[in-house]
């Protein structure tokens, strides 16, 4: 081959093995899917509208979710990892259930979140004062909300839950690093399920929980990271063992 038109082909094969910005613009598209796909699916099961112990259809997934199975095949894998579903395996075939509700899944979910909480904790202990103080204003603020729901005679479990939420996420937001943010927000949702699926059978403890926020604002006025530590992993414990004995009660949601 001349070596002119030798050098004309080298170039056409160097680009065709170039991505192209159509080949980019696809990738995107699946990631964005992918993330979408994720999000919306983790949504369903954390408000119970696929239930603990549900066959998940991934076919009807798609369907449901305007998407092609393709996001939501990876979706699925990524929420089996996260432990959000699992796969359960019989003579026939392998396919995967929305992870069950159990005692003993809450009480690690719990522990863990616990301890997170409290590492979160000793950072906002250790803020300076005035923000500090600043802290415990909004601490405050929240758990008089949760005192007002107490006095209500019909409390909306949902109004119960945010205020609760915005509490712990107050003192994440001030006391904890990005890693440690990033491991609260993986865990988070896993234990909202719970609260989510048992709130209206957990609702007369409610008064046991502001008190508990009541000693962790104190810790943290005092600026004792030990303290902050101790009273929110407590509040945990405490909330883990209210929630065994209705889980107790009423039984696990999804065991086969």
């Amino acid at each position: 081959m001349p070596a002119k038109a030798a050098r004309a082909a080298n170039r056409t094969n160097v680009a065709s093995t170039k991505p192209s910005a159509r080949s980019g613009e696809a990738v995107d598209e699946h990631g964005n899917s992918l993330r979408k796909a994720f999000y919306e699916i983790r949504e369903l099961i954390v408000h119970g509208r696929i239930s603990p112990g549900s066959w998940i259809v991934e076919a009807d997934l798609a369907r449901r979710l305007a998407m092609s199975r393709t996001p939501v095949r990876s979706a699925l894998h990524l929420l089996q990892r996260e432990g959000y579903v699992l796969e359960h395996t019989n003579v026939r075939k392998s396919r995967m259930v929305v992870s069950p509700l159990t005692r003993e899944d809450a009480g690690e979910l719990y522990s863990i979140i616990g301890h997170v909480e409290g590492l979160a904790g000793r950072g906002t202990a250790r803020l300076p004062k005035q923000r500090r103080m600043e802290i415990a204003g909004q601490l405050k603020s929240l758990n008089r909300q949760l005192r007002a729901i107490l006095q209500d005679k019909t409390p909306a479990a949902g109004a119960i839950f945010d205020a609760d939420h915005n509490f712990h996420r107050l003192i994440i937001e001030s006391g904890a690093g990005p890693r440690l943010r990033a491991l609260h927000a993986s865990i988070e949702p896993q234990a909202e399920r719970y609260w989510r699926l048992y709130a209206s059978s957990i609702l007369n403890d409610l008064h046991l929980s502001v008190a508990e926020h009541d000693a962790i604002i104190d810790a943290v006025v005092a600026g004792d990271p030990d303290r902050v530590e101790k009273t929110l992993q407590t509040n945990w414990e405490n909330g883990c063992a209210r929630l065994a004995h209705v889980i107790e009660m009423y039984g696990e949601r999804g065991s086969w």
